[in-house]
């Protein structure tokens, strides 16, 4: 059965906030709790899978750890870092510096951000 595609981005659109809470929330089907869980795992596993994107020496491996932090991104609705992980997929091997810059500024940030969301869930913020 195929799936529906999310939303993408126009040229140049930036979304307002590097996370979509109202994604999330149908993903996680309004549960608080599992939303946490799922923000607190991308927040520790996208390190590991930039690390990948970092290291990957060939063409598959490329493609492989570029499409995992892309299905990731897209399952929280951080649309930042997949389109920048989208961009780096169908872009040619010259360009990985830049890719590679794209995508850990959108991780960094999208980090910060759940960060925050995090801390401010915490039972007596």
């Amino acid at each position: 059965m195929a799936t529906k595609q999310e939303p993408r981005l126009q040229a140049g659109a930036t979304p307002a906030s590097p996370l979509d809470r109202t994604h999330l929330s149908r993903q996680t089907f309004g549960d608080r709790k599992l939303e946490r869980e799922v923000l607190d795992l991308f927040r520790t596993q996208s390190p590991i899978y930039l690390g990948r994107v970092k290291a990957a020496r060939s063409d598959s491996e490329w493609r492989e750890a570029v499409h995992t932090l892309k299905g990731s991104a897209r399952a929280i609705g951080a649309w930042r870092i997949a389109e920048a992980a989208e961009r780096a997929e169908a872009g040619n091997p010259s360009s990985r510096a830049t890719s590679i810059a794209q995508l850990e500024s959108s991780v960094l940030e999208a980090n910060a951000f759940i960060g925050s969301v995090l801390e401010a869930q915490e039972p007596g913020a």
